[in-house]
């Protein structure tokens, strides 16, 4: 009979930690903010760096990502170009 309990548990506890991983899953997926696109003259608001993504090992010009917070509290990412970290001086 305890072995019958502790197995109930164990399924039930299972089903549980599934059912709130998928619902974390699906409200960060849609708290987040579009991707903006950096243009020459683009105003920035930047209060807080949160993210910067790693460059690409490329020659020549690729794409980064940063996410910031905003001096309203707000999060926002945005796109612009950098160039990679794979050109050679030799």
């Amino acid at each position: 009979m305890k072995l019958l309990k502790i197995a109930l548990l164990l399924a039930l506890g299972t089903a549980g930690t599934q059912a709130f991983a998928d619902d974390s899953h699906s409200t960060a997926a849609s708290s987040q903010a579009p991707v903006e696109t950096y243009t020459y003259g683009t105003r920035l608001d930047i209060k807080r760096v949160i993210d910067v993504s790693e460059i690409a090992n490329e020659c020549g010009p690729v794409p980064a990502r940063m996410t910031y917070e905003d001096s309203q509290g707000q999060r926002r990412t945005i796109e612009y170009q950098v160039m990679g970290t794979g050109c050679s001086n030799g």
